[in-house]
């Protein structure tokens, strides 16, 4: 007797969803994807297209079921949340109708995940981030003890509704938070791997999350600011050194909750300068009227240091202007 197929839902079926989704479909998962709007119309009628990045490498196609409402989608095995981040305070209580007991919630967003802090001991156990979590809405719809992560560590884009097209880079870091959904998280790497992804298997998935972030939380916020690539950022001695005075203030926060990038700030930003004049992603969603990941990727880090009581003047002044910035520009 067959074993039955694992169903597998993405929420967000854009640059990052729909390759996980297409992945998901080459594996023999049973997928559906949750959409609205034209990307909908586009999935529903031509299914998810991936392109190549260079013209060369053809188009694929993979067919999956498509609807804008969980309900008709039913209970999933996974549930991959590869949203927005902040828009998913606003949508997690819609995508109940697919959680059951035994679901697994796979965060592919950027920022911190709502269940970061879940079961971890330290100065912050039982407490929530409200950044990325108001009020505890998504945790009382996406059960933190049922999630693990998935860090995307890859470049793509949308040409048009439906259609993904691949960029630099193929690696997704999965791990499960806790020990007891390690099997669950082995499962979903292994059809991530054979879906055409290069997966690793994290132990310790909350400092794989912490470093990306870690990369993230200044370039992104500030190039939005200034509309500046990275390498002008960095060739420029006052903004340089403000990239290193809020990685500071956030690695001072990840020392006090146990998490360590294992490399310094400056170190870091080596890192980033190799790959030259490159357009962050807030950037670009700036430049497009979308709107900006402000709390998972900088507001975190305030809210955080209030908690432990450690000064984050340098990431409260980014913050307090890339809001201004975001309302300005109509969001």
């Amino acid at each position: 007797m067959n074993s039955p197929q694992v169903r597998t839902a993405v929420v967000g079926a854009g640059a990052i969803g729909g390759l996980i989704a297409a992945a998901a479909v080459r594996t023999g998962h049973d997928v559906s994807v949750l959409a609205r709007g034209k990307t909908l119309d586009a999935i529903r009628a031509d299914g998810i297209r991936i392109v190549g990045d260079d013209g060369d490498e053809g188009e694929t196609t993979s067919r999956v079921t498509a609807d804008d409402d969980a309900a008709r989608l039913g209970v999933q095995d996974f549930v991959v949340v590869a949203l927005k981040a902040q828009a998913l305070p606003g949508v997690a209580e819609s995508l109940r109708p697919m959680i059951g007991p035994s679901t697994v919630i796979v965060a592919a967003m950027n920022g911190l995940p709502w269940w970061f802090l879940d079961g971890m001991s330290g100065p912050l156990a039982g407490q929530h981030i409200e950044a990325v979590d108001p009020g505890g809405v998504v945790s009382a719809a996406l059960p933190p003890a049922q999630s693990i992560g998935c860090v995307v560590h890859l470049s793509s884009s949308t040409d048009a509704p439906g259609v993904i097209r691949r960029g630099r880079g193929n690696h997704l870091i999965v791990g499960a938070p806790d020990t007891a959904l390690q099997v669950q998280a082995n499962v979903f790497s292994a059809a991530m791997r054979e879906g055409g992804f290069d997966v690793t298997v994290s132990d310790d998935i909350r400092t794989e999350i912490w470093v990306k972030l870690w990369g993230n939380m200044n370039m992104n916020p500030l190039s939005a600011l200034s509309g500046s690539t990275a390498d002008v950022l960095l060739d420029d001695p006052l903004t340089h050194a403000l990239v290193l005075r809020m990685m500071e203030e956030a690695d001072a926060i990840g020392t006090r909750l146990g998490l360590s990038t294992g490399m310094t700030a400056p170190g870091r930003v080596a890192v980033t300068r190799k790959l030259g004049a490159f357009r962050t992603s807030m950037l670009q969603d700036l430049e497009a009227g979308r709107p900006l990941e402000i709390g998972p990727i900088v507001g975190v880090f305030p809210e955080l240091g209030r908690k432990l009581a450690i000064p984050t003047p340098f990431c409260d002044a980014v913050l307090g202007l890339l809001r201004q910035r975001a309302a300005n520009n109509g969001q």
